[in-house]
């Protein structure tokens, strides 16, 4: 039989974390589920309207009994403890395969030894591992009984969460950066298959204005605050932000009395991909586990101005090392007088920093790369094993 036939007529299993909104790792969700159309679909929460789960292309979804507690959707990130527990209750031994997208939870599943179990990985939970001690002090919980008792509850999920890799049998990581934290983590290699970008939405553009651009939610890991700063102390440079989120008022007083700097708030996707197409740079100074806008803006054919950390080491490529095909250039300390110097250099070369570079850099990430890889990567384990049960 052909093998890719022989896939296709699998019973699968695609596990999700969770589906509160439409982000980044639902983006990646509903790539897999295109590539596996038939396949049943389990999440802990699902928020989404039937509508809105239609638009990334998913028929139904099956839920943990979590998701019927009134008004769950208020507190669901309240109850850690009691969700590996819910994770493991799904019950899966009627699947011939299992693919979970996880960033926490969902690689957890129990499954049996002839279940060929493919986890593709956004992160390690990062507040219960190498972040915690960030995440504890944006929360305030550094000290007094409620830090104690959120530490005491860390530690028993990175106990639990040990124990997961014990039923994955193939890694699949978003990037090199992740698959370094998965392999120190959890000791297991992984391979790397980057996340799609839906280049079709992001039309290459060459007609820039005169403005800086950043985007994201407003929260402080997203660094906003440092963007913000840095242009205060450039008057004659115009910076556009789109977004909001907990860090509104802070980044509102940075920026009061600065005629230069624009805070837009939400926009509708129509509206961000024209402030992503005009944009003469996008600056971005956060710490990404991959960081998917720094690749839609540059499939806009606009360069960017990143923090030489995290994933953006892996998706923009800097003037310095590759002169020729460059699509940005990078900072090395999340501080504002970095970024000013970023923005000065990349002024001086601008010229060199093409829109085709920006945008045939971005398609290294189109959906078809990923479904192909993903289906690869998933024929390959379940073939393996399968000879291996032959033997």
């Amino acid at each position: 039989m052909n093998h890719r036939c022989e896939i296709d007529r699998l019973k699968i299993a695609i596990v999700h974390d969770w589906m509160p909104v439409i982000a980044g790792a639902e983006k990646v969700l509903a790539e897999i589920v295109k590539t596996f159309p038939e396949a049943d679909v389990y999440t802990l929460f699902n928020f989404l309207s039937d509508e809105k789960l239609k638009s990334i292309g998913i028929k139904s979804v099956r839920t943990s009994y979590l998701n019927r507690w009134p008004r769950v959707e208020k507190y669901y990130r309240h109850l850690l403890p009691l969700l590996p527990q819910a994770v493991e209750d799904f019950d899966l031994s009627g699947y011939d395969l299992v693919i979970t997208s996880s960033a926490a939870l969902a690689k957890g599943v129990i499954t049996s030894a002839d279940q060929p179990h493919i986890a593709y990985v956004h992160s390690p939970a990062r507040y219960a591992w190498d972040m915690m001690h960030a995440y504890l002090a944006q929360s305030r919980l550094t000290s007094g009984p409620k830090a104690y008792l959120a530490k005491y509850l860390l530690s028993r999920f990175r106990i639990w969460d040990s124990r997961t890799p014990n039923g994955v049998d193939h890694f699949i990581a978003n990037s090199r950066f992740i698959s370094r934290r998965i392999k120190k983590v959890y000791r297991r290699d992984s391979e790397v298959i980057y996340p799609p970008v839906e280049l079709e939405k992001f039309a290459l553009c060459h007609d820039k204005r005169d403005y800086y651009l950043a985007a994201s939610r407003m929260v402080p890991y997203k660094r906003l605050d440092l963007i913000v700063k840095a242009f205060t102390e450039m008057p004659d440079k115009r910076l556009v932000v789109v977004g909001e989120g907990p860090e509104n008022a802070k980044i509102a007083d940075i920026a009061r009395g600065h005629a230069n700097i624009e805070l837009v708030g939400y926009q509708e996707t129509a509206a961000l991909v024209k402030y992503m197409q005009e944009a003469k740079a996008f600056v971005f100074a956060a710490e990404e586990d991959f960081g998917i806008v720094p690749v839609e803006v540059q499939a806009c054919g606009t360069p960017v101005i990143a923090y030489a950390g995290g994933g953006a080491l892996e998706t923009v490529i800097d003037y310095e090392h590759d002169p020729e095909h460059a699509t940005g250039v990078f900072f090395e300390e999340q501080s504002a007088r970095s970024i000013v110097d970023a923005v000065g250099r990349f002024e001086s070369l601008a010229a060199r920093l093409t829109a085709e570079n920006c945008r045939k850099n971005a398609e290294r990430f189109s959906p078809e790369i990923f479904r192909k890889k993903l289906r690869d990567a998933v024929e390959k384990t379940y073939l393996s094993m399968k000879s291996e049960r032959a033997a």
